[in-house]
């Protein structure tokens, strides 16, 4: 079962930046990244600054650098990195954040909602969209 937060963001969204794609097959971010490019009409955008082109698409060094407005910022990036994400999501005006199974941070989230950002945490995109 999808949550009513989840459902709503995969329904209104455009665009999705995916920070911490990984071109490496057996990564988690790989398969979503792949998922969502083959089985969804997202336009998705790859963020990561080791990575120059995944599927024939260009990988951003930084979220700063996707050149579109971002509905959802899915994230692969372990907890530590969490404060630099959010902080570039807010610049980016991104409207919802979304933290890949095992990320959490409720201060984060608590701190993004009241900034008018919508954060779903612990939860695979790819799952709940397949549960769509």
């Amino acid at each position: 079962m999808v949550p009513e937060k989840a459902r709503t963001m995969l329904e209104a969204a455009k665009t999705i930046a995916i920070v911490g794609v990984s071109d490496k097959p057996d990564r988690p971010s790989y398969g979503v990244a792949k998922y969502l490019l083959d089985n969804s009409d997202y336009d998705l955008y790859f963020v990561n600054p080791v990575v120059k082109e995944l599927f024939g698409k260009p990988v951003y060094p930084t979220l700063a650098d996707v050149p579109v407005d971002i509905d959802i910022v899915d994230v692969f990036r372990k907890s530590s990195d969490l404060p630099q994400v959010f902080e570039a999501a807010y610049a980016k005006q991104a409207k919802n954040i979304w933290l890949q199974l095992g990320i959490s941070d409720p201060v984060l989230a608590t701190d993004a909602e009241a900034r008018g950002i919508s954060v779903v945490m612990d939860r695979c995109i790819k799952v709940d969209f397949q549960n769509l």
